[in-house]
């Protein structure tokens, strides 16, 4: 029988929400169904506790499932107090946090239980895009449960015990748990790309509470802004020497260092995350070409590549900022795409859907070139072809087709070394240089990198204003 008290679902909430602040909604709701002695079984709050409260003041609804309780199971009752928290939710206008601990589905309560499911599934799609829904695991969710966090908007994980998975790892043809664990933090971060975060209980409990604190309350009303205290026009002396790693420039140019980065884990050829610029949420999409460990070692090299998985990342990040206004500045450096055979088997659907999360976001949308803009791997990281309101370029940057030197080989390939030599550099003036691409009104100005977030901040505030309509459909289909 649940003890309140000691209860981890009731505490999960207390350690999320500021002090005192939980109001328990549907206390005494129990379940209806009697078939398989289930009546004698004691169910308080039918394995979920569903209230409200606020994180740094700001409102949220929150359900937390109970494993002491039918092992928390989801059935009829259970699933109607969480479909009613989003109801409640919806019209309130507040962020959804979906705390799991659950064996799956009831099978006492059978299509019942079933039914209760779709019913959730049904209200999360119908609040997706209006409240930002978040999910943190903390023990079991398998099967069904599975695709809750998938339909949230960003799912976090406890590194140990949490298991996340909609087919068991021993029941995977050839594989078993002890070869991979597809259902671990470590595997659904890395891998799978479900998962925007891991760690302790205490650390999921923490980001989840950093995240809110940056997100918008919901699709109408930005209640994320914050006064700023930082200076608008501060320089950023050393910022030329984070190009390679976006994860160090990033919190250089916020507000505050403020940093909330989603998805560090998995396809780090891309960085996402949210910054503040003059008190504002802005959404930061960058490419990496080298990632630098606790010791300012390089620990990893991408060669300037973007991976199909990097793109998906970049696409969804960009949906999500789309559909609650959020600005987006993106930070190019990349020369072409990941060539493996793995790749290549999902490679153009991959970077299509980042082309149409592009195009087709209509928040204000700001590109800074750090260092090489190629091919058409530049044209796909928000470039003014696909509908950036402003780009800007460092003074060292390079915009162009192609490597100088492989162009002048090809257009050339029968000259000798020498003449290589010299039409390479020709080439680089005439089609690689910033310069080239502003006369053309590729770039609209040319700046120091130091002076990155004054710009970037004044292009925002221009833009603060920004409405765009697009030839009247249903929605794309890409």
């Amino acid at each position: 029988m649940s003890n309140v008290t000691q209860s981890p679902a009731r505490t999960r909430i207390e350690s999320l929400l500021d002090a005192n602040s939980f109001v328990e909604i549907g206390a005494k709701v129990a379940a209806r169904s009697t078939d398989f002695n289930l009546s004698g079984k004691a169910a308080p709050s039918d394995g979920v506790i569903t209230g409200y409260g606020v994180i740094d003041s700001n409102l949220v609804y929150v359900y937390s499932q109970d494993a002491s309780v039918l092992n928390g199971t989801v059935g009829e009752m259970h699933a109607k107090k969480i479909v009613n928290l989003y109801k409640m939710a919806m019209k309130m206008g507040a962020p959804v946090i979906g705390l799991v601990d659950c064996a799956g589905i009831r099978l006492e309560e059978a299509a019942d239980a079933l039914n209760g499911f779709g019913e959730i599934f049904m209200a999360q799609v119908d609040a997706s895009g209006v409240v930002p829904q978040i999910t943190g695991v903390f023990g079991n969710c398998g099967g069904g449960m599975a695709m809750i966090p998938a339909l949230t908007d960003f799912t976090f994980m406890e590194e140990k015990k949490a298991k996340l998975f909609v087919n068991a790892p021993n029941t995977l043809a050839g594989n078993h748990e002890s070869v991979c664990d597809t259902a671990s933090a470590k595997f659904q971060s890395e891998e799978a790309g479900l998962v925007d975060g891991t760690g302790t209980e205490a650390e999921v409990i923490a980001q989840i509470r950093a995240l809110v604190s940056i997100l918008p309350a919901n699709n109408e009303e930005d209640l994320s802004a914050c006064d700023c205290t930082d200076d608008l026009n501060r320089a950023c002396p050393d910022l030329a020497a984070c190009k390679e790693d976006p994860a160090l420039l990033l919190p250089r140019i916020s507000d505050g260092q403020v940093f909330v980065e989603v998805k560090a884990d998995y396809a780090k050829d891309i960085v996402t995350g949210f910054i503040r610029m003059n008190g504002a949420t802005v959404g930061a999409v960058a490419n990496r070409n080298e990632l630098y460990d606790a010791e300012g070692n390089v620990a990893e090299k991408f060669n300037g590549v973007l991976s199909a998985r990097g793109a998906n990342k970049a696409a969804a990040f960009v949906n999500f900022c789309d559909a609650f206004s959020i600005p987006v500045v993106t930070f190019t450096n990349v020369k072409g795409y990941k060539a493996t055979t793995c790749a290549e088997k999902t490679m153009a659907k991959a970077v299509a859907k980042m082309i149409f999360a592009f195009a087709n976001a209509t928040t204000p949308k700001v590109n800074v070139i750090t260092g090489e803009a190629m091919g058409s791997a530049y044209l796909t990281m928000n470039s003014k072809s696909i509908g950036a309101d402003l780009v800007y370029a460092w003074a060292d940057a390079k915009v162009g087709m192609m490597d100088a030197k492989a162009a002048a080989k090809i257009l050339y390939a029968n000259e000798g070394a020498a003449v290589i030599k010299e039409k390479t550099a020709e080439y680089d003036a005439l089609q690689n240089s910033v310069e080239a691409a502003a006369r053309r009104g590729y770039i609209d100005t040319i700046i120091e990198a130091e002076d990155t977030r004054k710009y970037v901040i004044g292009a925002l505030e221009m833009l603060y204003t920004k409405r765009e309509y697009r030839p009247d459909k249903k929605h794309g289909t890409v």
